[in-house]
């Protein structure tokens, strides 16, 4: 048997390999499972977010509460200090008025912060409650889906090796040279090797050059498309 038979036959049964290895990639049940995959990996990393949210916002509280006792120190220390030392003139009565219009002003920012934070956790903590029933409910989901789908991802990897194993087989008595151009076609085309079919290449069906063709009618058995890059055989 030629080469180019042999590399033809080889093609046909990589082809098929490559034909089931797809078939196995679009598996509804494949897709499915990958699918609920994704969403749980997906609400894992929020939950793991909101966590990371929840905790900076602790930490957030913490020093509002310090900073908030402070300031009521302050205001303690300037309503005293106003009771037991009362203003001399007006600009004193003035600037003890507006030290402690700011006081305030802080502790009123401070206080709404607050209250944000807290409102910001409370509707943090409804998210994760409800993201936390949906994960349960895909989990269920997705568990079943894979104990479903192992059997049948067994059978059909039984099956894709079995046709591996025979493309394998296929190329033994071809030229490693040319095994080694076909795989590396094949990393820009699906089927490196086409029939020349007249002049033209019957994978992207354009014309050969004369020159090209004048090659095989010099006894050449393979040759390149100058378009598309495959091996050409005539058969």
């Amino acid at each position: 048997m030629e080469q180019t038979e042999m590399l033809w036959q080889y093609q046909q049964a990589d082809m098929a390999a490559d034909a089931m290895e797809l078939e196995i990639k679009r598996d509804p049940a494949r897709l499915a499972l990958k699918k609920n995959r994704e969403f749980l990996v997906e609400q894992q990393n929020t939950v793991k977010r909101m966590e990371e949210d929840v905790a900076l916002m602790v930490d957030r509280v913490d020093v509002i509460k310090v900073a908030i006792a402070r300031i009521e120190e302050q205001l303690a220390a300037l309503s005293k200090k106003m009771e037991n030392e009362p203003p001399a003139d007006l600009e004193k009565a003035q600037e003890m008025s507006k030290d402690a219009q700011k006081l305030l002003a802080n502790l009123t920012s401070y206080e709404a912060e607050l209250q944000k934070i807290q409102k910001d956790a409370s509707d943090r903590d409804r998210q994760e409650k409800d993201i936390r029933m949906k994960y349960a409910k895909v989990k269920a989901e997705y568990d079943k889906q894979k104990v479903d789908y192992e059997a049948l991802y067994k059978q059909q990897m039984k099956g894709l090796e079995e046709k591996r194993a025979a493309a394998q087989e296929k190329t033994k008595g071809i030229d490693p040279e040319l095994l080694e151009k076909y795989k590396t076609i094949k990393q820009h085309c699906s089927r490196p090797v086409a029939k020349l079919y007249g002049d033209q290449c019957g994978g992207c069906n354009m014309n050969l050059p004369q020159a090209s063709l004048r090659v095989l009618k010099n006894g050449a058995k393979i040759i390149e498309c100058e378009n598309c890059g495959r091996m050409l055989i005539q058969m």
